[in-house]
């Protein structure tokens, strides 16, 4: 009638249109959404319209489907739908009335046998009206529990749906709170039920049993009620069940196995329970089961072999399950299967071959376990495959070009993570078949050891979407092709060696949104064409040889760039005025800056600014403080010629890094939301100023290599479940260490080397259980040796040297075995220690005995990501290395040193030094040791430096040293050693020096010549069965034969210093870009 097609356009004219509103029908369920109302037009038969239907008889209208139809805005409580009382079906599903109340009105239709409001952001209480609709055969009021507001309904309501709705067959109440709801009111649903579905409901209580019993139940869903109690409840062979949904739920082991008798299932979800202990067998006798979902499980066992007998299977996900063992071979029965999820796992072993028997296939996802062995050919035989995913396991090899022949693959990752970079890597060049894979939208081969230049066929990909291809040994240049990849959003190549200028396909490729080529080896100068790529977000080139001057307003070309790095590279950048107001991200690090840039004071929300490394000069201007001043969280401007910092204006600054400037006075307190705070190296004086109290968070705080006097503060104690790194180091703190460690402390790495302070130590540092790193030298401490910091269990480093100490090293306790087990370097030097050495120590250093199983890849101690800034910052001591002393601003793993010298030790050196496998360094020198020098030191074959010099040891060398294959120092001098000394290998590189004041010594390189006696053959080398376990898994900088590998580190460092200041950083944005990349996948 006219009345009510008058009555749907009103209705209509009451919701803006937009596709927001609709989003998740989309991308949740997989349906279509679509304005269906833009076809209602006034004057034309309503009944014709897009969702409406109506009686052939009276033209009235009988059913409004406008689910996923793009409507938003508030629901009238008076709406004229109302007035459509002949309405039957009404769908209104998945669109968005923005936090309305369900009006009572809905009871007024009285014909209604379908009625759907669910996903509509409806909230408040269900109305109770809606009972009254007793001729209802489908009900669904679900909602997303994620909403603003929880949608209730009450006890009186749920009664009267049982009650009343005697008909309904299909009911539906996901999401809706009814943790007031007594659980037993669901006993007297009405019979004919076939779908009962209670998602996240917050139900509480004894589920009933009867529900399970009902003859006509096939679909049953109860996820999400963690409180639902199900004790003592089983299924029987009488139930009819085909969907069963009880994820996130808690029962027992037994109730799981009832689900053994469910002969009709085919759908069955268990994800994110914990009652598993071992996958249970009873499960895969369930022979009509299609859908198996255990996610987030704890299984922590294997996969039976008999999951192969599941030949109905076509969708198996037990990804995040705690899987362990190999993937089983019988998976290859499972001929139905399209959907395999087996990743973030801990399953190992090879991929089996079996699986390209899976000939349905359309999606394989193996990532995040510990797979090894290369990719087997057969999986090329998987034709419907359209998603691969592999990445994050251990395999090696080449990727095998069967890979070209899936047709339908729209996403491939093989990224990996790896244990051994030497071994476990795919590597050699990407294949040229993959260029056959034409409709592919994702292309993910970063963090391998593929090698050679990107091919060419990598061209024809032009459905490309996404292309990363970071963290690989490529070189040559990127291919250069006009039309390529036209459809690109997301490119990544850096961390490669390419190098070449930059193609010029970037710069029509109209959709590219995100470009990362940092840290290769381009040249030439950034081209104003890429100033026309509108849709950029996010563009890194820091770390090339690029060159030239860049007017930096031209980036005000690209409205939508929030993130840029420029930094390394040799651009000269032109000040203005004019910028990118939304620049979020902004990194200049050496852009050869001489003052603050005038195009940083539009930058309002700026987040993180690098600034560091430039020639800065004076002190940060006043306008700076409304750069990001409600916004920025990092800035650094560190390795500057900065004198002056009035305050920090920043209100929400987290990262603060001052670092190596010319800054005087007294040290300013930053905003309280401060978490790093870094200012070393400058000019600093004065006493710290209890304001910094104030701030609560902080985690890292570096005041070191400044003036700063007066006590340490006792409030440092209270940041301790917070504060990670505390670096006081080399200021004129004085005092006693006070009592400020409380329990619970977080420190995992103190340092007050180079202070005035005095007195006893505290013992409250006990109670920093998770401590590595503690460094108290050069200091004025009076105490004894401190045995009771051989309990704390992850102490690696200990430097007490130069203070007052005093006393044996002597232990008695029985339990001292596992004293020190960690221990990598022990620093005692320049104190006043006496007695013997320590055995029962020397036998509990597990960690350079190698039991610890340190492993030989290069990696640094307590690396911490700096959020925001791609930076790192690292533990760092001082160490006497070869005899010179060396400031170490990052701490190898591998570097395990003794330095007890400058003592007044005395005996012998114990035999059981030799056990110490991994010692790199050893210095006993100036003590009273006495003795031969014994054999078993040849057997510490990693050994680099020893200094044995001003002793009163005695005998011959032994000849065992000369088969030291590292060993690039030693220093035996004002000993009385005598014979000769041992002939060849290292000893050739080895000066007079390293021997003088031993009279007795012959030969080479000394002066005095031996005579027959002297020069009697050598020992027979001990045979005790060792072997070298050095693996070393880095390409270090050797100098010479005789350098050593420690010493070839060092010095790769310094060059790598004086050539560009990258060092411990991979300075931009890493970890803001590796969750880009993630969520952009």
């Amino acid at each position: 009638s006219q009345d009510s097609c008058s009555s749907l356009i009103q209705f209509k004219n009451s919701f803006s249109i937009t596709e927001d509103a609709s989003l998740s029908c989309d991308h949740i369920t997989g349906l279509k959404s679509y304005p269906k109302t833009n076809s209602w037009k006034e004057g034309t038969d309503c009944c014709s319209w897009d969702g409406v239907t109506c009686d052939h008889l009276n033209a009235h209208v009988i059913s409004l489907d406008l689910s996923c139809s793009w409507l938003y805005g508030n629901f009238p409580s008076n709406t004229t739908l109302f007035l459509l009382p002949h309405l039957q079906k009404l769908n209104l599903a998945y669109n968005d009335f923005n936090l309305s109340k369900i009006p009572s009105e809905f009871g007024r239709f009285e014909s209604l046998v379908y009625l759907n409001l669910s996903h509509t952001r409806f909230v408040g209480e269900v109305p109770s009206q809606v009972s009254h609709l007793s001729k209802l055969v489908s009900l669904d009021l679900s909602c997303w529990i994620y909403d603003y507001e929880q949608f209730t309904i009450d006890k009186h309501a749920v009664e009267g749906l049982v009650h009343n709705l005697t008909e309904v067959r299909h009911l539906f109440l996901d999401g809706i709170n009814m943790s007031s709801v007594n659980t037993h009111l669901f006993m007297n649903l009405s019979s004919s039920l076939r779908s009962l579905s209670l998602a996240d409901c917050d139900l509480q209580g004894k589920f009933p049993k009867n529900i399970f019993d009902l003859p006509n139940l096939n679909l049953l869903n109860l996820g999400g009620n963690q409180n639902l109690n199900l004790d003592r409840l089983k299924f029987n062979r009488s139930n009819n069940l085909e969907h069963l949904d009880l994820s996130s739920m808690s029962f027992s082991t037994e109730f799981i196995d009832s689900v053994n008798n469910l002969r009709a299932l085919k759908y069955l979800d268990l994800s994110g329970n914990s009652f598993f202990q071992g996958m249970s067998v009873s499960i895969t006798n369930l022979s009509s089961l299609e859908y198996l979902v255990i996610s987030g499980a704890n299984i922590f066992g294997g996969l039976p072999d008999s999951m192969g007998n599941l030949v109905s299977l076509k969708f198996l996900v037990l990804y995040y399950s705690n899987l362990l063992g190999p993937v089983p071979r019988s998976l290859g029965n499972l001929l139905q299967l399209t959907r395999l999820d087996l990743s973030q796992n801990q399953l190992s072993g090879q991929i089996p071959g079996s699986l390209g028997n899976l000939l349905q296939l359309t999606h394989l996802d193996l990532s995040q376990n510990q797979l090894s062995g290369q990719i087997p050919r057969s999986l090329g035989k998987l034709l419907q495959l359209t998603h691969l995913d592999l990445s994050q396991n251990q395999l090696r090899g080449q990727i095998p070009r069967s890979l070209g022949k899936l047709s339908q693959l729209t996403h491939l990752d093989c990224q990996l993570t790896h244990l051994d970079l030497s071994q476990n890597q795919l590597s050699g060049p990407i294949p040229r078949s993959l260029g056959n894979l034409l409709q592919l939208t994702h292309l993910d081969l970063s963090q391998n050891q593929l090698s050679g230049q990107i091919s060419l066929s990598i061209l024809n990909l032009t459905q490309l979407e996404f292309l990363d291809i970071t963290e690989n040994s490529l070189e040559g240049s990127i291919p250069d092709e006009v039309t390529a990849f036209p459809n690109l959003k997301y490119l990544y190549l850096s961390n490669n060696l390419l190098n070449g200028t930059l193609p010029s396909w970037l710069y029509t490729s109209p959709s590219l949104e995100y470009l990362n080529l940092k840290n290769n080896k381009l040249q030439g100068p950034l081209p104003s064409s890429i100033f026309q790529l509108l849709n950029l977000t996010f563009l890194s080139l820091s770390s090339n040889n690029l060159s030239g001057v860049i007017e930096f307003s031209m980036f005000s070309n690209l409205p939508n760039l929030k993130h840029l790095g420029l930094s390394y590279n040799s651009l000269s950048l032109t000040s203005s005025t004019t910028s990118t107001a939304n620049l979020t991200s902004l990194f200049l690090s050496s852009c050869n800056l001489s003052e603050f840039p005038q195009f940083l004071k539009g930058l309002r929300s700026l987040e993180s600014l690098d600034l560091s490394y430039n020639g800065i000069e004076g002190k940060i201007p006043q306008w700076m403080q409304e750069v990001g001043n409600d916004s920025l969280t990092y800035l650094n401007v560190s390795h500057n010629s900065l004198t002056e910092v009035e305050h920090f204006p920043w209100k929400n600054i987290a990262i603060l890094d001052l670092t190596s400037n010319l800054i005087r006075g007294n040290l300013p307190v930053p905003a309280s939301t401060i978490k790093v705070f870094l200012i070393s190296n400058n000019s600093f004086n004065g006493e710290v100023s209890s304001l910094i109290c104030n701030v609560t968070s902080l985690q890292i705080l570096d005041l070191s290599h400044n003036n700063l006097s007066g006590t340490i503060l006792q409030c440092f104690g209270n940041f301790s479940n917070t504060l990670q790194f505390l670096n006081l180091k080399k200021n004129k703190f004085y005092g006693t260490i006070p009592p400020i460690f409380a329990k619970g402390c977080r420190l995992t790495y103190f340092n007050i080397n180079g202070n005035l302070l005095e007195g006893p130590l505290t013992p409250s540092i006990l109670n920093c259980n998770g401590l590595e790193v503690l460094d108290l030298g050069n200091n004025k401490i009076n105490d004894t040796f401190p045995h009771w910091l051989g309990s704390l269990p992850q102490l690696q480093v200990l430097v007490l040297k130069s203070n007052h100490m005093h006393g044996s090293l002597s232990v008695n306790s029985s339990n001292s075995s596992t004293f020190f087990s960690k221990i990598q370097i022990f620093d005692l030097s320049s104190n006043y220690f006496s007695g013997p050495l320590p055995v029962r120590y020397i036998n509990s250093f597990k960690a350079i005995i190698n039991l610890e199983k340190i492993g030989s890849t290069v990696s640094y101690m307590g690396v911490y990501a700096l959020s925001g800034s791609g930076n790192f910052y690292t533990y760092s001591i001082g160490i006497v290395m070869k005899g010179q002393d060396r400031e170490l601003v990052k701490i190898f793993t591998m570097w395990m040193i003794i330095d007890l010298s400058n003592n007044q030790f005395e005996g012998g050196i114990p035999k059981v030094i030799g056990k110490l496998n991994l010692l790199k360094g050893l210095n006993l020198s100036h003590n009273n040791l006495n003795g031969g020098i014994p054999t078993s030191i040849g057997n510490l074959t990693s050994l680099e430096w020893l200094d044995l010099s001003s002793n009163r040891f005695s005998e011959t060398i032994p000849n065992r040293l000369a088969d030291l294959p590292f060993l690039s120092s030693l220093n035996v001098s004002e000993n009385q050693l005598h014979g000769q000394i041992p002939q060849g290998k290292q000893f050739n590189t080895f000066g007079n020096d390293s021997y003088e004041g031993n009279k007795g010594l012959c030969g080479f390189p000394v002066s005095k010549g031996c005579n027959i006696i002297e020069a009697a053959p050598p020992n027979v080398l001990e045979k005790d069965g060792s072997k070298s376990n050095i693996a070393f898994g880095w390409k270090v900088v050797l100098i010479g034969y005789g350098c050593g590998v420690v010493f070839g580190m060092s010095v790769g460092y310094v060059v790598f210093q004086t050539g560009k200041p990258k060092w411990l950083v991979n300075l931009v944005e890493n970890q803001q870009e590796k969750r880009r990349r993630r969520k952009s996948k």
